[in-house]
């Protein structure tokens, strides 16, 4: 049996530890849930007060150059093409993830629209506003939105078939935690004429992502989940430079002409990523985002020349295995199924735990121990989950241990089914 003592041995032995001490942690809280929102860097308040204060206060319009303000959407972009295996100038950060999905699948439903293809395939479990999006671009523009099982993609019977116009997926599913082979589902995408887009919100700064050498076609995830930029921080657009010049954007706003202050009455796109700009920009959630995206690359002081996620994601695996055996020699028979996948290559950086009965007023009352994760509904297919992330960046090895302490008390205790953690909360 793994014990407190084995457990405190292995943070002893982290390399990662001191980059726990770039984040504001409240005292008394385990926070398992980065993959909602990531935990605030120490340098943000400072940075934005920084830019509200001097770069706005003092700087005023004049910051847009002075302050470099202009370029911020590129600049950030570059700092996070690090992390997803991407080149300098093929990321722009802006927008929201929805905001961004609908730009690139317009823009692949553009390029396949002389091709006779007439299908957008995607997961049934894909996050829901991927499927809204779909939906009414698909319908907007005479495609069919066809929801499928993760096993239908390959093998015998793969649904990749002479009609599919694009193959949207989340590289880490959302509710299990469950992973693709991008380069794998790209390359089977690819061979049967289909255009790829993929979502990295569960992804990005969480596990390895290889966007150019999976040969993948699109791209955009969230700043605020794993990369800690904060509530509704911008988003991310990538597209791979063999369609930079040609693809299309249905939102042709200012800040992604050639030349915006020009001020032409006719629109000209930026060369590259660039076009995927739209409005003006919001510098002050930018310069949060920023703050974040500089936690993760923290880590490239610690690789081994693979880059800053390979040592991330060594100790992810280790601190969601450590997770999973210890539910597993400690909550035998409290009705726990384990949802996501065992093998490293198939599991991103959360663990999900079924439940029947009970799973929502579990997760109440861990956070209200200091354990704070989340809820997700389950289906016809799917138990309810108890959903716990794990951001290698400011968790440790005891951090774990005592979750699972807390899970097993709240279980063999019954204070779950108390009536304050059974009244459901508008955000689960």
């Amino acid at each position: 049996m793994t014990t407190l003592d084995d457990c405190r041995a292995l943070d002893a032995q982290d390399p990662l530890r001191a980059l726990r001490d770039q984040f504001t942690l409240p005292k008394g809280v385990i926070y398992l849930d980065g993959n909602s929102l990531g935990v605030l860097p120490k340098a943000a308040p400072a940075r934005i007060a920084e830019v509200v204060a001097e770069e706005w206060g003092r700087g005023l319009i004049r910051s847009w150059n002075t302050a470099s303000w202009f370029d911020l959407p590129q600049r950030l972009g570059d700092k996070l093409a690090r992390l997803i295996g991407a080149a300098p100038g093929e990321v722009v950060c802006t927008d929201s993830t929805s905001v961004n999905l609908y730009k690139v699948l317009f823009a692949a439903l553009s390029q396949q629209k002389d091709s006779g293809r007439k299908l957008v395939v995607s997961e049934r479990s894909n996050f829901p506003t991927d499927l809204y999006i779909a939906e009414s671009l698909c319908r907007e523009r005479g495609f069919t939105l066809k929801l499928i099982e993760a096993g239908e993609l390959q093998g015998p019977g793969s649904v990749l078939t002479d009609e599919v116009a694009v193959l949207m997926l989340t590289h880490v599913n959302y509710r299990t935690g469950a992973m693709h082979d991008m380069k794998a589902i790209t390359a089977a995408a690819h061979a049967a004429g289909a255009l790829t887009v993929w979502d990295l919100a569960h992804s990005a700064g969480a596990v390895p992502v290889a966007l150019n050498e999976s040969n993948a076609d699109y791209a955009i995830g969230c700043g605020y989940k794993y990369l800690n930029g904060g509530p509704g921080a911008p988003a991310f657009v990538w597209v791979h430079a063999r369609h930079a010049g040609k693809f299309e954007q249905p939102l042709s706003g200012w800040w992604g002409h050639a030349a915006p202050f020009e001020f032409t009455p006719h629109y000209r796109p930026a060369p590259g990523v660039g076009r995927y700009l739209c409005g003006t920009q919001p510098i002050i959630s930018l310069a949060g985002l920023e703050c974040g995206l500089d936690t993760v690359l923290a880590a490239e002081a610690f690789d081994d020349g693979r880059g800053a996620m390979a040592a991330l994601r060594a100790k992810s695996l280790a601190l969601t295995d450590l997770f999973i055996r210890l539910v597993e020699e400690r909550c035998a028979g409290q009705g726990l199924s384990l949802v996501t996948p065992r093998e490293h290559a198939q599991r991103g950086s959360q663990v999900c735990l079924g439940r029947g009965e009970g799973a929502y007023p579990i997760v109440q009352a861990l956070i209200a121990r200091g354990v704070i994760g989340d809820y997700r509904a389950g289906d016809s297919q799917m138990p309810d989950i108890l959903r716990f992330g794990f951001t290698p960046l400011y968790l440790g090895f005891e951090d774990v241990w005592n979750s699972v302490e807390h899970l097993v008390q709240v279980l063999e205790s019954g204070e779950w089914k108390r009536e304050e953690f059974n009244r459901k909360n508008a955000v689960t």
